[in-house]
């Protein structure tokens, strides 16, 4: 998709009339950012095809465009940790959590340290120390993982990562935005993936959803971009439309949670 526009409109709030409609990235910035930083918000920024797939040929990236990939680089140029899920991490072939130099220049120039922490979510650590995640990141990443993991992996991860225990069995919600916020990292931005949205989703901690809608049909082989844990069916969680955005067909959302 990769001949679609990077160029993105507004439709709702609906702008003041005279406004240009190209929205600049200063102007996304500022629809994207929150009041006050110091204060914690868990947000998480995902792409679904029109007919709900998360995925296309089992990876997101083939459902991104350009305008996509723009919102993606200025949701982590405002975190100060991102996290994702070591399936993700795998299977989406990432690398070191490295910005451009505008945008570290952008963060540096407020007070922020260039880069956000990059914080991988595994209760097995089954992840590779020698990969670039690890070797080429320009801040320490942090590995948040159970304390029942395996003491083997956990030691050869400490050489590259802190590894942080955020619950007994499994990686829990609740200790994880904790142990985040312990160590002043507030803007928690989640990117991946559909087993860790459903533990935020579950755990009443997710403030935010930037929604992606992809102008195409996938044909339902794919998952849905959330995935519950085990347990009873939840009562809805009810969200407000922030805004949206427009770019050729595709459709960007931010939704707020509703306390």
């Amino acid at each position: 998709m990769s001949e679609l526009p990077s160029d993105i409109t507004q439709l709702l709030p609906v702008r003041s009339v005279g406004v240009p409609d190209a929205l600049t990235d200063a102007e996304l910035l500022t629809l994207y950012s929150t009041a006050d930083p110091s204060l914690t918000l868990v947000r998480a920024n995902f792409i679904a095809s029109v007919d709900g797939s998360a995925t296309a040929a089992g990876l997101s990236g083939r459902l991104g465009a350009p305008a996509d990939k723009r919102v993606f680089d200025l949701l982590r140029q405002l975190a100060d940790v991102v996290v994702v899920g070591a399936g993700t991490v795998r299977g989406e072939g990432y690398g070191a959590m490295l910005l451009g130099d505008a945008a570290a220049a952008w963060r540096v120039a407020r007070h922020r340290p260039a880069h956000p922490v990059f914080a991988v979510v595994s209760a097995s650590l089954s992840l590779d120390p020698a990969s670039d995640v690890f070797t080429k990141a320009p801040v320490r990443p942090l590995v948040l993982t159970s304390s029942s993991a395996d003491p083997a992996r956990r030691q050869a991860l400490e050489a590259v990562a802190d590894v942080v225990s955020c619950g007994e069995q499994r990686v829990e919600p609740l200790r994880l935005v904790a142990e985040l916020r312990r160590r002043g990292l507030t803007q928690i931005h989640c990117e991946g993936g559909p087993s860790l949205l459903g533990d935020l989703i579950a755990a009443d901690v997710l403030d935010e959803l930037c929604l992606t809608v992809s102008p195409t049909l996938e044909g339902g082989a794919g998952p849905r971009i959330t995935r519950a844990p085990a347990g009873p069916p939840l009562d809805l969680r009810a969200l407000t439309l922030d805004h949206l955005l427009l770019s050729g067909s595709m459709l960007l959302s931010k939704y707020s949670r509703a306390r």
